[in-house]
């Protein structure tokens, strides 16, 4: 290469980077480097600078008592504080729910997770891909290939509100791969298994939780949908640029406090969600932990082996561009360092 040609390279990726300067999200940044605060309540007030209206986080540290926190609002428009008791959607930490139930309803041999959709959903499979291929637990593992069917376009601004409508959005859409070729989270697959486990169980779905895993849990304040809850106790949820309180929008989702969820995690964790059997085969399937994100709300229920500790935590400020999602990692991180120390 000639000096000319070296000289252009190099004032190309000159100009390169100083552009690419430009769209640094130098908040996140900040986030990350600045000094840990002394005290939880000083990071999650913290976290309200950069963008959060209301924070809940529940720690469940091994041989001590529970530690609850809260900060920014509950309700901003009628300037409601944050509690650590609030109800909040919990989107797809549900799924966790869900495997769990599939996985008692396996070991108690009512189902096989090597049968097919088709073999459960006789009358959808000519309109599902590679049904009579995909097992349950391709299901439970997200190794399905299907498509997602919240990614239909528009979908969050006009959600539906049964199965029925819901597995429409899937028909006839190809697989994005063969069945077990490869990993793809999608929500069709527990909208499959949420059905599956009302089939099987002769049950509605939830009764089926409350009967199975919550009420054993002593599980009190978890519920199916914002249909069977006071809302006053539900903290609000924004999405950024939407002046709409996104708490009166129903996404399907489950809702509880952050203290059920967190000794949910712990049950699955140090076992007592497990009849005899059952904790190999749900490990075998499914992690013991989650997030979830939907406008408004965002939820991640984290266990750290190191100290045995389940940590618990919630925002409701959301957008979709990663912002928000990438900044409640960073403060959750954070959140454990202290919780750590």
């Amino acid at each position: 290469m000639n000096k000319t040609k070296r000289f252009y390279l190099r004032l190309i990726l000159f100009i390169s980077t100083i552009v690419s300067l430009f769209f640094v999200p130098w908040i996140l940044v900040w986030a990350w480097i600045l000094p840990l605060p002394n005290t939880m309540q000083a990071q999650l007030e913290q976290g309200l600078s950069h963008g959060f209206d209301g924070m809940i986080v529940y720690i469940d540290k091994a041989d001590q008592s529970p530690q609850y926190f809260a900060a920014g609002w509950h309700d901003k428009d009628a300037k409601l504080p944050a509690r650590p008791d609030a109800l909040f959607k919990i989107a797809s930490i549900g799924k966790l729910y869900h495997a769990l139930a599939v996985t008692k309803l396996a070991n108690s041999g009512k189902l096989s997770l090597d049968d097919s959709v088709a073999y459960h959903f006789p009358e959808l499979a000519p309109r599902i891909a590679n049904a009579q291929e995909i097992t349950i637990e391709m299901l439970v593992k997200h190794r399905s290939g299907l498509f997602s069917f919240t990614n239909t376009p528009d979908y969050w601004n006009n959600p539906v509100d049964s199965f029925e409508q819901a597995i429409e959005l899937v028909f006839d859409k190809p697989a994005n791969f063969s069945p077990n070729d490869d990993y793809e989270y999608s929500n069709t697959n527990y909208l499959l298994l949420s059905e599956l486990i009302k089939r099987i169980s002769f049950m509605e779905k939830f009764e089926y939780f409350q009967q199975a895993i919550l009420s054993p849990l002593g599980l009190t304040q978890t519920y199916e949908s914002i249909d069977d809850i006071d809302m006053d106790l539900l903290m609000s949820g924004y999405y950024v640029g939407i002046e709409e309180d996104m708490k009166f929008v129903h996404y399907g989702s489950m809702v509880a406090t952050a203290e059920d969820v967190g000794r949910f995690v712990r049950a699955l964790n140090n076992g007592d969600a497990f009849a005899p059997n059952e904790q190999a085969l749900y490990t075998s399937l499914y992690p013991t932990e989650h997030s979830g994100l939907i406008p408004g709300y965002q939820s991640f229920a984290q266990y750290y082996p190191e100290d045995d500790t389940v940590i618990v935590m919630f925002t409701n400020t959301t957008d979709f561009s990663g912002y928000h999602w990438n900044l409640a990692q960073i403060l959750l991180s954070r959140i454990a360092d202290i919780s750590a120390q």
